[in-house]
């Protein structure tokens, strides 16, 4: 059976490329952008460009500043985990190793949760798992003043040391105390490279869906915030303003529940991945008749592939490394109507009660903003 998929366009910007190309401004080869002093990358969690540019009239000043070519692609799946750690080390999944939510660790029964779950003697070692070197422990090492600003909670953890090793980091409690501590690093160190991380909107998204009212409130107040961060700017700062994916609200009769007996998990040794890009460990020999079984079922509304068919279709990169493909689930479910998958065998349910949902190719998951302000700004 042939596998048709959603094919980015040849001329589209990836944001793996996104801080590569701010180095780059800043070191004399410019490309995405214009030359600059310093830069600041601004990453909004959440916010799709199809989701902003549906609520323009809710973030004016970001719309007014976002031309039709101020779009990127963010990676497959199109979750925080994979996103950030491509932003950060401008590499593929396949390369830096972090290939979804949840995923197994080769030769065991775990699916840790690749944001949280890097507590000392765990799974998840931040030195070895992401295989890839962060940029920002790159340009410290060469001299360069690198920082991160976001919330005290993300200081010092698993994660943050897997990715942003090297820089400085700045915690401040709320998205405008970041935005403004950014701007003033930037205009305090040349030749700064400043990340500050805004997951407010994500938060809500998941709780209350994209179209929820207090979204809308969120989104008015990131625009609000860095509406004020352009204007602290001084001039030779240039700021981007991305994110790691966007959001689809599931309603409730969207879940599909997989319990027991189910026909769907016959031969399934573990679900991992997220509601709406599930990893489907097969037992063995049995990926190919799990697959089948998958297509029979879900395929009006959900891409099934086999782990072969995703590599080949370069989901996780150009290239993926011999010890991360077993990493990737022997079956892949990638939503594509307003559905989500979830193991009703757990008995944790929370997981059941959010709203808005990622992970997928759906564009309104994968395209997401590149607004440039500042130095960036100019023609």
């Amino acid at each position: 059976m042939s596998l048709t998929l959603p094919a980015d366009p040849p001329s589209a910007r990836s944001l793996t490329g996104v801080v590569p190309q701010l180095i780059g401004s800043l070191s004399g080869t410019p490309g995405w952008f214009a030359p600059a002093r310093s830069a600041i990358v601004v990453l909004v969690d959440g916010l799709g460009r199809l989701n902003l540019s549906a609520r323009a009239g809710h973030a004016r000043f970001l719309t007014s500043r976002m031309t039709k070519k101020d779009a990127a692609r963010t990676v497959f799946p199109a979750t925080t985990a994979t996103a950030l750690t491509s932003l950060l080390t401008g590499a593929d999944a396949g390369t830096h190793g972090i290939v979804g939510y949840r995923t197994r660790v080769p030769g065991t029964m775990q699916t840790p949760n690749q944001l949280k779950d890097w507590q000392p003697g765990g799974p998840l070692d931040p030195l070895t798992w992401q295989r890839a070197q962060p940029l920002l422990e790159r340009e410290a090492a060469a001299g360069r003043p690198v920082f991160v600003v976001s919330k005290a909670s993300y200081a010092g953890t698993g994660f943050t040391r897997a990715i942003q090793r090297g820089a400085r980091f700045v915690p401040a409690a709320t998205a405008p105390e970041r935005l403004e501590a950014a701007a003033a690093l930037a205009a305090d160190h040349p030749g700064a490279l400043v990340y500050a991380y805004l997951p407010e909107l994500d938060t809500i998204g998941h709780a209350r869906g994209w179209e929820s009212g207090a979204w809308l409130a969120g989104l008015e107040a990131v625009d609000a915030g860095i509406r004020r961060l352009h204007e602290q700017l001084d001039d030779g700062t240039g700021v981007v303003v991305t994110a790691d994916h966007g959001m689809v609200d599931v309603p409730r009769h969207g879940h599909v529940l997989l319990r027991g007996g189910d026909a769907l998990l016959e031969a399934v040794e573990l679900v991992a991945g997220e509601p709406r890009m599930l990893h489907l460990y097969a037992a063995d020999g049995a990926a190919e008749a799990v697959a089948a079984r998958w297509r029979a079922a879900e395929s009006a509304r959900a891409w099934v592939m086999i782990r072969a068919e995703a590599i080949g279709a370069g989901l996780f990169g150009a290239r993926v490394a011999p010890d991360v493909a077993p990493r990737i689930g022997d079956v892949l479910i990638a939503a594509r109507g307003a559905v989500a998958y979830y193991d009703d065998r757990l008995a944790d349910k929370k997981a059941q009660g959010m709203i808005g949902q990622h992970g997928s190719l759906t564009d309104q998951e994968r395209i997401v903003p590149l607004i440039r302000l500042g130095a960036f700004a100019r023609p």
